[in-house]
C-alpha cells in the first residue's frame, strides 16, 4: 500500500473510532509554518536543539538551515552558541528568517547574561530568551525583571521560561504583569501534562518540547511502533508529528545529517484521532531526567 493510501486509511480509521485530544494546529502545515505568540509575533513550529551538539556543531546547524529548519535552540551553558552564530551567518539564510532561542541560568544576572549570550552568538538580538530553570527558591522574579529589561532595550524580541510550573508562571505574572510567551519543558507522549497544556493554552503560552524523542529511550515502544507502521514513518517522526498536532513546538537534537533530514520529514502525513488517543494514553509521566520539572 502506498503512503497516500496508508494516510487516507489511517485518517478514516481515526475518524471512525473517535476520541483523542483536540489538535490545536492546522494539520496542513509545513516546515515554514509558524505558531502565533501572545505578543502578536510568531515562531516556527519546529526547531533544532543543540544541547550536547558539540561535534561539528556549525556544520550540523548550517545543514539544518539549508534543509529548511528556521528555529535553533541554544543556551549559554550548552557551549554551542559561537558555532550556532557562525552557522547562521555562513548559511546564507537571511537573519530575519532565523529564529534564535537562547537561555539564561538561574544563578546569573539575566540582563547581563543576555548580553553575554549575544556576544557569543555574534548578534545584536535574540528572538527569544528564556530563564533556563527556576531558582531553588521562588520563581525568579528578579531574573524575569532582567529579561523584561533586555526586551525593552531590544536585546530580546520575546521572553519566556523553561522548566516552570503553572504556579511559578503565575508568580512571575503577578509580580510584573508580564506573561511568558513560551514555556520550554520536557514533553513526549510518554511524559506530559494535560493540566499544564490547558493552562498554557488558556493564557496563550506556547509550549516548546525539549527531548521530544525521549533521547531514543522509548523509540522501541510497541504502541509507538504500531502507529509508525500505519503511516510508513519512523517512531521518531511520529513523536514529532504528535507534538505538532498538539500545538507543541518540538526541538529535536540530531548529531547526524540523516537524522536532521528525518526529523523534518513530518509534514506529509496526519495522525488520525484514534492514533492520537492511543499515543496520549501511553503517558506515564516518563522523564529522561528522572522526573518532569512541571510535576
Amino acid at each position: 500500500m502506498n503512503r497516500a493510501r496508508r494516510m487516507r486509511r489511517a485518517r478514516a480509521d481515526g475518524e471512525a473510532r473517535g476520541g483523542g485530544r483536540a489538535s490545536q494546529l492546522d494539520v496542513a502545515i509545513d516546515s515554514r509554518s509558524t505558531l502565533p505568540l501572545r505578543t502578536g509575533r510568531s515562531m516556527p513550529v519546529i526547531g533544532l536543539g543543540t544541547w550536547q551538539l558539540t561535534d561539528e556543531t556549525a556544520d550540523t546547524v548550517e545543514e539544518a538551515l539549508r534543509r529548511g529548519y528556521r528555529m535553533i535552540d541554544t543556551s549559554g551553558d550548552y557551549g554551542t552558541q559561537p558555532a550556532v552564530g557562525e552557522a547562521a551567518r555562513r548559511s546564507g539564510v537571511d537573519r530575519d528568517e532565523v529564529f534564535l532561542v537562547t537561555k539564561v541560568e538561574e544563578d546569573e544576572d539575566a540582563y547581563e547574561s543576555t548580553r553575554r549570550n549575544l556576544g557569543e552568538l555574534g548578534g545584536e538580538r535574540a528572538d527569544l530568551v528564556l530563564i533556563h530553570r527556576p531558582p531553588e527558591e521562588g520563581a525568579g522574579v528578579e531574573l524575569w525583571e532582567g529579561l523584561i529589561r533586555a526586551k525593552e532595550e531590544g536585546l530580546a524580541t520575546d521572553i519566556g521560561v523553561s522548566n516552570y510550573t503553572a504556579d511559578q508562571i503565575d508568580e512571575l505574572v503577578e509580580a510584573t504583569g508580564e506573561t511568558p510567551v513560551v514555556n520550554q519543558v520536557e514533553w513526549s507522549p510518554f511524559g506530559w501534562s494535560p493540566q499544564l497544556l490547558d493552562y498554557c493554552r488558556e493564557r496563550g503560552i506556547v509550549i516548546q518540547a525539549y527531548s521530544p524523542l525521549t533521547r531514543a529511550r522509548r523509540l522501541d515502544d510497541e504502541t509507538l511502533a504500531e502507529v509508525a507502521a500505519a503511516y510508513g514513518k519512523t517512531p521518531a517522526q511520529v513523536l514529532l508529528r504528535w507534538n505538532l498536532q498538539m500545538g507543541i513546538a518540538p526541538l529535536p537534537k540530531a548529531n547526524r545529517w540523516d537524522h536532521v533530514a528525518e526529523n523534518l520529514d513530518v509534514f506529509d502525513f496526519e495522525i488520525g484521532e484514534a492514533h492520537m488517543r492511543e499515543l496520549n494514553e501511553v503517558n506515564e509521566r516518563f522523564s529522561v531526567l528522572g522526573s518532569l520539572p512541571y510535576a
